[in-house]
């Protein structure tokens, strides 16, 4: 007498069950249909550029020649902007979070948070109208006594409208966006770990350094690539501060400055035609590419750290 298993029914599926999952499928799908489409068009319209020369290229001999300044002063700017506000936004997340009593903390939370809501034309007008004439002097300073500092230039700005202004607006802009992702990260700390290193007679800060950081380093690094996201596609606020001439430099205080790729787009695409409008887009793509490679790396070195800590 032959016996045989019975069959295992799968369990049925409930009906929101299976709407929840098609609708988060869908909104994926449409996420990288988006993306591709994205990067379709910009393909599709910056090709010709290829062709591109002299006037359509602003004087320039090829799209290369015409790009290159461009990701420079994009780069150069976004990595100013880090340097400036990954060290107040890490301090303030943990003012926040381990440091501050609680009314102070959730009421600086509360303004680091609006920060975020400031349309950047704000931040523009704040910074070519009243950041930069207050940074003349110290420019001018900077250019009389360091300019044997390959950062500084004996030609000073008049107006304060260089790379440098630029990159402190836009660290004011990405601080609260850091600073909101590292502060979530520090308050999910184990807390098991924080009364352990205090109990072993750790201070505050060897209990941050030993018990906070290691398990935030993943949630950092996250924070600081949506901050130079951010940086690296602003427009309107460094089109209104940055005096650009479209040149590779690194002096801060010059009146010569690099441009970057958003605020070159902005200030010339309304008055662009024919193969100057397909320029435009190419350094678009350039922007797109260098945007996914930046989050790409990212993606890599936090997946690294996750697996460290878990091993």
């Amino acid at each position: 007498m032959s016996t045989t298993a019975p069959k295992t029914r799968s369990p049925r599926r409930r009906l929101g069950d299976l709407v929840f999952s098609g609708t988060t499928s869908g909104a994926a799908l449409i996420i990288l249909l988006a993306l591709a489409g994205v990067a379709i068009f910009l393909t599709a319209k910056g090709v010709p550029a290829l062709k591109a020369t002299g006037d359509d290229l602003s004087g320039a001999k090829n799209i290369v020649s015409y790009t290159a300044p461009l990701v420079f002063g994009t780069l150069w700017a976004a990595l100013l902007a880090l340097l400036i506000a990954t060290p107040l936004s890490i301090g303030v997340a943990l003012a926040v979070s381990h440091y501050a009593p609680r009314r102070i903390a959730t009421v600086l939370g509360y303004l680091i948070d609006l920060l975020a809501a400031v349309p950047s034309v704000v931040y523009g007008l704040w910074g070519s109208l009243f950041l930069a004439p207050r940074l003349v002097p110290s420019y001018s300073w900077l250019g009389d006594h360091a300019h044997w500092l390959p950062l500084f230039s004996d030609n000073s700005s008049a107006t304060g409208r260089t790379i440098f202004t630029a990159a402190i607006v836009l660290a004011i802009m990405v601080l609260p966006i850091i600073t909101a992702i590292s502060r979530e990260i520090f308050a999910q700390t184990p807390r098991l770990n924080e009364e352990a290193a205090l109990a072993l007679g750790a201070t505050r800060w060897e209990m941050v350094r030993l018990s906070v950081f290691p398990y935030a380093r993943s949630g950092i690094v996250s924070a600081v690539m949506l901050g130079l996201g951010r940086a690296m596609g602003e427009t309107m606020a460094v089109a209104m501060v940055l005096s650009a001439s479209g040149v590779v430099t690194f002096d801060l205080n010059s009146s010569t400055n690099p441009s970057t790729i958003a605020a070159n787009i902005a200030l010339k695409f309304a008055d662009a035609t024919g193969l100057r409008v397909n320029a435009l887009i190419f350094t678009g793509l350039v922007l797109f590419v260098i945007t996914f490679v930046v989050n790409f790396i990212a993606r890599a070195i936090v997946s690294r750290a996750d697996r460290r800590l878990a091993a």
